[in-house]
């Protein structure tokens, strides 16, 4: 899976010739992504979604979380079930790694990510399977 580098700063509302914006390590080393990497989806309201993904693309560049993260930005998606928020999804290597997995989410909440979140597989997002395509059960953790 190849992630796209980070776009200048710009407030997300404004932003909609891309989908996403991309965050990537900066500092340290962080584990190749594995055929069973995945993502934390952070669903934030449309209000708070630039001061979040402020924290988020910080704490990523910085090597707190894993080697990238992403932002939907103003463009419409139609995998987006809900019109009020936006997602933003940060990276892990591999999902059956769960102390790593679970070390993310822990640094999350130090970030302010409190409420709970869902953990999806890449190999499932490849596949298509998406809520709003009425999959259900998807999240290998939900914390």
């Amino acid at each position: 899976m190849t992630r796209k580098k980070n776009i200048p700063k710009s407030k997300l509302s404004q932003i909609t010739d891309a989908y996403w914006i991309y965050a990537e390590r900066k500092t340290g080393q962080y584990p190749e992504a594995t055929d069973r990497s995945g993502k934390w989806l952070i669903f934030v309201p449309l209000q708070n979604i630039d001061a979040v993904w402020e924290r988020i693309k910080t704490a990523t560049e910085e090597g707190r979380l894993g080697d990238s993260a992403k932002v939907a930005t103003a463009r419409p998606n139609p995998n987006a079930t809900d019109s009020t928020k936006k997602v933003i999804c940060v990276y892990t290597y591999d999902w059956q790694d769960k102390e790593d997995v679970m070390r993310i989410r822990k640094e999350l909440r130090a970030i302010g990510i409190v409420w709970k979140i869902p953990y999806k597989s890449d190999e499932d997002t490849d596949a298509g399977k998406y809520r709003i395509a009425g999959h259900t059960r998807i999240s290998k953790y939900y914390e």
